[in-house]
């Protein structure tokens, strides 16, 4: 069986777990766990063991507690198995190079990284990874909707002619950040509170609209060239965080087509949460509401 170890048991990561356990593809347990918070691991642990019994191996011994517990766990695999690294973007390069390093195969959360060097140094890995032969997998869930896969298909098939324009919302209520209670160790609270925190989790808008962006990218079979955007606050909303309320991102590809994305995140205003395609021959809709799979092409 191949073995797991699990670095970030949030929700994300104990759901990766799940659904590894789940795929059928093959057999696999849960070695090894490791988190910043006690709490956290004890939590995701419990229901893991609960939910899936025999694939879940991991006493005390192999739960990890800090900031370096993610290469106690990594060292507990073997060549060829699995890391699966689900904590926030500030973390992913690190973890990412000393699973590799380890001779160890990836699954990675997104967002990937904070910033531009911490993205660079990803792209460098992936280069790593391929000339090791280990594979990385990535968080980016719309890529495996059979239903997106077919469009997709359809699209390049050249039912809806030239692609001219895409659009893509993701518009709620969103949330908003007090101040650090005095109480509390303030880089533990901005980890525990990562969408509010650049560095953290790169933010509101790379890691809620990467899905969005990425759907633009696959429809178009390309990287955008140019960007420029719009972005603010609504007035007197009293966020701590660094998060903008709004932003209107308008991307061209090489061609001149176009891409729009547009995220709101202000309580009493209009949602939308779906992508839309634009061709020479007819329009379509290619995701919905909470990353629902509505796909179809209007007449």
């Amino acid at each position: 069986a191949d073995q797991l170890a699990l670095i970030g048991c949030g929700g994300r990561g104990s759901g990766a777990i799940g659904n590894a356990i789940e795929a059928g593809v093959g057999p696999v347990k849960l070695v090894a766990m490791a988190d910043l918070f006690p709490a956290r691991l004890d939590i995701s642990f419990k229901t893991l063991a609960t939910q899936f019994g025999n694939n879940v191996d991991v006493p005390p011994e192999r739960r990890f507690i800090g900031f370096d517990g993610y290469r106690s766990a990594i060292d507990c695999l073997r060549p060829g198995d699995i890391a699966v690294l689900a904590t926030h973007a500030a973390f992913r390069a690190t973890h990412l190079e000393y699973a590799l390093n380890k001779g160890v195969n990836v699954f990675m959360e997104k967002s990937f990284a904070a910033d531009p060097g911490g993205i660079q140094r990803i792209l460098a890995l992936g280069e790593e990874a391929e000339k090791k032969n280990l594979r990385i997998g990535t968080g980016l869930m719309c890529r495996h909707s059979s239903a997106r896969k077919e469009m997709i298909e359809r699209i390049r098939d050249g039912v809806m002619g030239e692609i001219q324009l895409m659009r893509a919302y993701r518009m709620d209520a969103g949330d908003r950040t007090g101040p650090v209670p005095a109480s509390q160790n303030e880089l533990h609270w901005q980890i525990r509170h990562p969408y509010f925190f650049f560095w953290v989790s790169s933010g509101r808008f790379i890691d809620y609209l990467i899905h969005q962006v990425d759907e633009c990218c696959w429809i178009k079979d390309a990287w955008p060239d140019r960007a420029q955007g719009l972005g603010g606050r609504s007035p007197n909303s009293g966020d701590c965080g660094q998060n903008l309320d709004s932003y209107a991102i308008e991307y061209t590809f090489a061609d001149g087509t176009r891409a729009l994305v547009n995220g709101r995140f202000i309580p009493g205003c209009d949602a939308d949460f779906a992508t839309v395609v634009h061709g020479t021959k007819c329009a379509g809709q290619f995701s919905g509401n909470v990353h629902a799979p509505v796909t179809h092409l209007y007449k």
